[in-house]
This record gives C-alpha cells, sequence and structure tokens, in this order.
C-alpha cells in the first residue's frame, strides 16, 4: 500500500478531499493497516514530521483467489474511509475515539483496487486497523503480501 501524506489545516474534523489537494509532504509503503488504539506519544509509524493534523491517503491493489462475500472491519482514530474498486464501503469519518465500522462487499476473482484514507485530528490516541474476512473465514489483518496474485493469474 501506497500512503501519501497530506498536512491538514489545525482543528480539521472530518477527512479532506485528498484528490485535490496539490502538495503532499511525504510517502510511506506498508503492506498491512495494523496499528492498534495507543496513546500519540509513539506516534504515527513512518510520520516523523507531524504528530497530528495530517492525513495519509492508502492506495494499493490486491487478488481474490476465493470469490465471495467479504468483510470488513475499520478501526480508526481519528476518521478514516474504505473503498473497495472506487465504492466507499467503510465510512469512519470524524475526530472521535477508536470506532470499528463494520461492512462487507461481493468479490470476483482477481485484481481490486483499495483505497483506505485517514486523518489524524488531536494528538491524543491513534489507531488505524484494517481487517478482513473471506467466505468461511475468521476475522485477521488485511495484508497484500497474502493477497498477492499467483505466479500466471490467467492459469
Amino acid at each position: 500500500l501506497k500512503g501519501t501524506i497530506y498536512n491538514l489545516r489545525h482543528n480539521a474534523n472530518h477527512l479532506p478531499d485528498v484528490e485535490r489537494m496539490k502538495k503532499p509532504m511525504g510517502t510511506i509503503y506498508t503492506s498491512e493497516l495494523n496499528i492498534p488504539t495507543q496513546d500519540f506519544k509513539q506516534g504515527f509509524p513512518g510520520v516523523t514530521d507531524r504528530f497530528e493534523w495530517f492525513a495519509i491517503d492508502y492506495t494499493g491493489k490486491f487478488w481474490i483467489e476465493k470469490p465471495g462475500l467479504y468483510a470488513f472491519v475499520l478501526t480508526s482514530d481519528d476518521g478514516s474511509r474504505l473503498y473497495i474498486d472506487d465504492q466507499l464501503i467503510a465510512d469512519n469519518d470524524g475526530v472521535h475515539q477508536a470506532e470499528n465500522r463494520h461492512c462487507s462487499i461481493r468479490l470476483t476473482r482477481g485484481i481490486h483496487r483499495i483505497r483506505v484514507s485517514y486523518f489524524q485530528g488531536p494528538r491524543f490516541q491513534v489507531a488505524l486497523v484494517l481487517r478482513v474476512a473471506g467466505p468461511g473465514e475468521e476475522l485477521r489483518i488485511f495484508s497484500t503480501e497474502e493477497f498477492k496474485p499467483p505466479p500466471n493469474p490467467d492459469t
């Protein structure tokens, strides 16, 4: 997942339209979003120059081998949104303590696009976790390492 980082104005209370923001302050990369609720004294992994009032727009692709109904749980403190194939499926926006948003979407076999937009308001606490469960599976941390395409996807 490629995370593009943006500065926000102080006292922002919702996710900005990052597609309209012109000047990112940096980029980070990760294969999973697994930052459980914690005191912000530890900071946000990969963001070193900003401790509050920033947004990260994560984008990437993932492979579904087994088609069916996939459940997702998005946890964040503060706001976040989850998009699959450009469709908003979880809206957890706003300034708040860690909250979960449960959602599901039917996915076909093949490559899908994912986007998680996140913002950190006041520096008190931080959380950003994305979990997934395929058909008949238990929830676990979503990782692009697990959802890689096979060597020859056509076969």
